[in-house]
């Protein structure tokens, strides 16, 4: 075969590892009830695609051929292994429930929220959703939570142990657990999408295999619970902000600020999309704290320019927020807006209840912030002493590069 039908057999199973994971191997579970088993399955489906369609060409569905593959190969063996198996521990199977109005029966629902039940570590619970419901290596996931590949195998080999030895079902949750359990599973979502965003370690800013896990899976869960308003919300939230970030980082790996960035760059299809999810999430329920976050997102997207952007409007979302989610972090972007609404010093007096605030301690936003809002108001040695403090605390590089280039540039205009 030539090398460019080999190219696009490649591209072809690429994509179907994107696009179609998390429904192969949902649905092999739900035969072997044995997750290291569907695994195993459904990687051997995507390397036989990799030798069989070179020979037979790429099928009009390739997740239906690669989902018949990995469920052949799981029959097979549990025809052999019946008697061996009838002792193992395994996931208990799906009990017939009534399920919410809107809420479709789908086996990758099924895995989302296996994954993220509560009788699991948040840590368990993201490392599991990245491993088996986006696809992700473990190398991948250990490089995503910046541990060895063999802890990062083990921290997976004992939630699955849990799943199985706790007798947690595969199914997703009856009606009057849907709201507890599906906040777990946002929240996941989120965490994945906001550590691939602003990347915590690292010579990145974005962690674009993170994001894009995220967004998949948001995608995937308003697809199928496309009634759940805080779903739509959160999806909105996301694809708002991805919309901006090709002009996060300039061409030498530098971060551009929000100021600073080029929105003729930004994604206008992300943005209308973003928008109109929003729009219906909002129609159809009262406010959350994600679609606050996603209305936040929204006026800076459709912001024509940064002197346009309405600093009033984002202070009284945040004021919102502080009700719908109480966090430090909320209390610090609200300062900041009102350092852009009202003026520096306000900024300065608005951050002055977060210093002695534990939570915020270690995180180097809190002092950037005010070294920056010292920095407007010319009081540069502050400034100087406080853009130290917020590089000593910032661990990710590209961050890091940007404070150290605006502490030289104060410690230039003091000379």
């Amino acid at each position: 075969m030539s090398e460019v039908a080999a190219s696009a057999v490649a591209e072809a199973v690429a994509s179907a590892h994107r696009l179609e994971w998390a429904r192969v191997l949902a649905a092999t579970v739900k035969l072997t009830r044995d997750l290291d088993l569907a695994e195993e399955f459904t990687q051997d489906a995507y390397t036989q695609a990799l030798r069989t369609w070179q020979d037979s060409g790429i099928p009009d569905r390739p997740g239906g051929w690669l989902t018949t593959v990995a469920r052949n190969r799981a029959m097979d063996f549990l025809r052999r292994e019946t008697l061996a198996r009838r002792s193992l521990p395994l996931l208990v199977p799906e009990v017939s429930t009534p399920r919410p109005e809107g809420i479709l029966e789908d086996d990758r629902l099924r895995l989302v929220f296996t994954c993220c039940h509560p009788a699991l570590s948040r840590d368990a619970q993201v490392a599991l959703t990245l491993r088996l419901v986006c696809g992700l290596s473990t190398v991948e996931v250990a490089r995503a939570f910046l541990v060895q590949e063999s802890t990062m195998a083990a921290r997976i080999t004992r939630a699955k142990k849990k799943i199985t030895a706790a007798r947690i079902p595969y199914s997703a949750p009856p009606p009057d657990q849907l709201a507890e359990r599906l906040g777990a599973v946002l929240e996941v979502t989120h965490l994945i999408f906001t550590t691939g965003h602003s990347a915590p370690f690292g010579e990145h800013l974005v962690r674009q295999d993170l994001v894009d896990s995220a967004i998949g899976l948001a995608r995937m869960l308003h697809l199928l619970m496309p009634g759940e308003a805080e779903v739509s919300a959160l999806l909105a939230l996301l694809l708002l902000v991805e919309a901006r970030s090709t002009t996060r980082v300039d061409g030498d790996g530098r971060m551009v600020l929000l100021a600073e960035q080029d929105r003729g760059r930004w994604d206008r299809d992300l943005i209308s999309e973003g928008v109109a999810v929003l729009t219906d999430a909002l129609q159809r329920a009262a406010p959350s704290r994600y679609a606050v976050e996603a209305a936040l997102a929204a006026v800076h997207a459709e912001s024509p320019s940064w002197e346009d952007t309405d600093w009033s409007a984002i202070v009284a979302l945040y004021d919102v927020m502080r009700t719908l989610w109480a966090s430090p972090v909320v209390d610090l972007n609200r300062a900041v807006a009102i350092g852009f609404r009202d003026g520096a010093e306000a900024g300065l007096r608005a951050l002055e209840p977060l210093a002695g605030e534990p939570a915020l301690a270690v995180y180097h936003y809190l002092s950037a912030t005010r070294a920056d809002f010292l920095r407007r108001l010319g009081r540069l040695p502050e400034a100087a002493i406080t853009y130290e403090e917020a590089l000593a605390l910032a661990d990710n590089e590209v961050e890091r590069r940007f404070l150290a280039s605006r502490l030289e540039s104060v410690r230039e205009a003091m000379r």
